[in-house]
């Protein structure tokens, strides 16, 4: 005990001993939850009629207050999902947004059923053309289109007109 005042630890700081035995982890730039995180994703749904899908093109959305344009392209399926990158939840500490999941549900229309690319719709014909020929407009998505019915033509034949149908997405 000699009254002596050397310090044992010969003047180092404390924090300064403990960071070189335990590699930093403590106190001053290693704490957790500083580290960037991505946000979360979020999912809606867009409702489109027949016409909409066909055709494609801008829409407004407003996702949790945000409104959002986007550009839908013709030939949407139902049921299909697209991602939007970055329009998620904002990301913590720095970290990146997260994604929009944006799924299509395509609306039944009274006119046409659809199958893949195919649109199918009954066309009434009035006997006197079925009977003894002669031309028929029919309404397609993309505009009237004048047909030939062949004379004799019995009920329920099915005529085929090429590139008429759903266009293929993307």
């Amino acid at each position: 005990f000699g009254g002596s005042t050397d310090d044992p630890f010969g003047g180092a700081d404390f924090s300064e001993f403990f960071s070189s035995m335990f590699g930093g982890m403590g106190g001053r730039g290693g704490a957790r939850g500083t580290r960037p995180c991505a946000g979360h994703d979020y999912q809606a749904e867009l409702e489109l009629t027949l016409e909409e899908a066909y055709h494609g093109g801008p829409r407004t959305l407003t996702v949790n207050g945000k409104n959002l344009r986007i550009t839908i392209h013709p030939g949407v399926e139902d049921g299909q999902t697209i991602r939007l990158r970055d329009q998620g939840a904002p990301g913590l500490n720095g970290g990146p947004s997260g994604s929009l999941y944006l799924t299509f549900r395509i609306l039944p229309d009274p006119r046409y059923t659809r199958s893949g690319a195919d649109l199918t719709m009954d066309v009434p014909v009035s006997i006197y053309t079925a009977l003894l020929g002669g031309e028929q407009v029919v309404e397609t998505l993309s505009g009237p289109v004048k047909i030939n019915i062949k004379p004799e033509t019995q009920n329920g034949t099915r005529l085929r007109l090429r590139g008429k149908g759903f266009p293929v997405y993307r």
